[in-house]
C-alpha cells in the first residue's frame, strides 16, 4: 500500500517528472520472508509455511497445519494489491481463505502463473511460492507503517484506525484517520510515542500495555535492519486479544548491504527488472524507466541533467544508466546489450563528459558493441573531454551510421527527434 504513503509525505525525488519515483534503490523481500524476521524480534505473527509445489502444499498441511479446516493461501510476489488482482490463466485473487479440502487446488492455480495488480504493471510477476498461514480470528484491522522522512529527518511512524485493500482511499477521504509520529533518531522511541501509535489505532480487545511492546519492537527491527520501509496492512487484533502482524512488506537500504548480508541474501532477482540484475552484475548503475529514450552516461549527475533535457525537447528516458568514471570496454559493450533489449527503446543517446572515464573507451565500447548486438535504432553520440579526438576518429572509422552532436542541447535534440521517426 505504498500508495498511502506518497500521499502521507513528499516524494523523496522529482526530478524529469512523475516518472522519477520509479528509481529507488531498496532491496524488497517476500511477505514470508519478512513475517520471519519479525517472528525473530519478537513481533506477533501468524503461524505460515512458505511452498514452491503442489507435493509441498499436501506435506506441509499434514505436518504444520494437520488439524486446520482452512487455511489463507497468499501468493509471492514483489508488488502490493494481491488480493484484488488476477492471474493470466483467469483466476481472480491472489490471497484466498480457504477450506482444508481445496487448499491443493487452489494453489494450483497460481504456483507457476502471472499475477497482475495495480503495481505489477499489465506484465504481471510470476508466482513461484505460496505463502500457507493460519487463518486467525480478527476482530479489528488496522494500518501501520514505518519510513524514513525528509521533512522530519528521521524515522516516521504511520498507523490509522482503518486498514485493508482501501487504505489509499480512506487516507485522502479521510485524512484526520492517519497518526504521524516522527521519531528522535539519537533518542530512540520512547514509550510516549509508542503510546500515541496505539491510541491512534483505536484498540479494541488488545492490552494496550503489550501492544506498545509490539510497537517498540517494530522500531527495533526498522532500525538494526537498515529498513526504508516497515509496513504492516493489516495489523489487527485477534479474539485472544493479541496485537499481530497478519502482513509484512521490508524494505532495506541497499547501501547497508555490506552489514546486512543474511537479509540481502534474501533478495529474489526472478522478481526484479532483468535489465537492473544484468547491470547490477556489471557494476552498472542502471534504474529502468518507461520512456523511448535509452541513455548511457558517465556519471550520475550528468545523467540527471540529460533525462531531464531531454524532457524538456519532448522526450521520455527510458532508464538511467551511468557508466561511472572508469568503465571498461566490457561494460560499455554490456551497457548497449541492456539499452536494446528494451522493446520500447527507439532511440539511443550517449553522452560522455570524459574526465577520469576517457572518450575513446567509450567509441571502442561503441563500435564492439554494434558488432555483438543488432543495433536496429538510431544512436546519438556527443562526446566531450579526455581522448575526445581519438574518439570521434574511432567512430567515424568504424562506418557506423552514428549521429553526432555538438553539445547536450543538440544531443538531446537529434535524440527525441529521431525516437519520433
Amino acid at each position: 500500500m505504498r500508495g498511502l504513503l506518497n500521499k502521507l509525505v513528499p516524494r523523496s525525488l522529482s526530478v524529469a517528472g512523475k516518472w522519477q519515483h520509479q528509481q529507488l534503490r531498496r532491496l524488497n523481500i517476500h511477505e514470508y520472508q519478512g513475517a520471519e524476521l519479525m517472528g525473530k524480534y519478537g513481533v506477533n505473527v501468524p503461524k505460515g509455511v512458505a511452498v514452491s509445489s503442489l507435493e509441498e502444499v499436501k506435506k506441509t498441511i499434514q505436518d504444520v497445519f494437520p488439524g486446520e479446516s482452512e487455511l489463507v493461501v497468499k501468493s509471492q510476489v514483489l508488488a502490493g494489491g494481491r488480493g484484488l488482482g488476477k492471474f493470466k490463466n483467469g483466476f481472480q485473487g491472489g490471497v484466498h481463505i480457504v477450506k482444508a479440502d481445496k487448499i491443493e487446488e487452489t494453489a494450483g492455480k497460481m504456483l507457476g502463473q502471472i499475477l497482475v495488480t495495480k503495481q505489477t504493471g499489465s506484465q504481471g510477476k510470476v508466482v513461484s511460492k505460496v505463502y500457507l498461514c493460519e487463518k486467525l480470528s480478527l476482530v479489528n484491522e488496522m494500518y501501520f507503517a514505518i519510513m524514513l522522512d525528509r521533512t522530519t529527518a528521521g524515522p516516521l511512524i504511520i498507523a490509522c484506525k482503518k486498514g485493508g485493500t482501501s487504505i489509499e482511499d480512506l487516507a485522502e477521504k479521510f485524512p484526520d484517520l492517519i497518526i504521524k509520529v516522527p521519531i528522535d533518531v539519537f533518542k530512540g522511541i520512547t514509550d510516549e510515542d509508542a503510546a500515541k501509535i496505539v491510541d491512534g489505532l483505536a484498540l479494541k480487545v488488545a492490552d494496550r500495555k503489550n501492544s506498545i511492546e509490539q510497537v517498540k519492537k517494530l522500531y527495533k527491527l526498522f532500525c538494526e535492519c537498515d529498513c526504508t520501509l516497515l509496513e504492516i496492512n493489516p495489523i489487527a487484533e485477534t479474539s485472544d486479544k493479541q496485537l499481530v502482524a497478519a502482513d509484512a512488506k521490508l524494505n532495506f537500504d541497499d547501501n547497508a548491504s555490506f552489514r546486512q548480508k543474511e537479509i540481502f541474501a534474501l533478495r529474489d532477482p526472478t522478481q526484479e527488472d532483468p535489465r537492473e540484475v544484468a547491470a547490477a552484475m556489471a557494476d552498472l548503475n542502471y534504474i529502468g524507466l518507461d520512456g523511448e529514450i535509452g541513455c548511457m552516461v558517465n556519471g550520475a549527475g550528468l545523467a540527471m541533467a540529460t533525462m531531464d533535457i531531454i524532457k524538456l525537447h519532448g522526450g521520455t528516458p527510458a532508464n538511467f544508466l551511468d557508466v561511472g568514471g572508469n568503465a571498461s570496454e566490457g561494460q560499455v559493450v554490456e551497457a548497449f546489450k541492456i539499452l536494446t533489449s528494451d522493446d520500447k527503446v527507439k532511440a539511443i543517446l550517449v553522452n560522455i563528459f570524459g574526465g577520469i572515464m576517457k572518450c575513446d573507451v567509450i567509441a571502442s565500447g561503441i563500435v564492439n558493441a554494434a558488432k555483438q548486438v543488432a543495433l536496429k535504432v538510431p544512436v546519438v553520440v556527443r562526446l566531450e573531454g579526455t581522448n575526445v579526438d581519438r574518439g570521434k576518429r574511432i567512430l567515424k572509422e568504424s562506418g557506423m551510421a552514428l549521429i553526432t552532436a555538438e553539445d547536450l542541447d543538440d544531443a538531446a535534440e537529434k535524440a527525441v527527434k529521431a525516437s519520433a521517426s
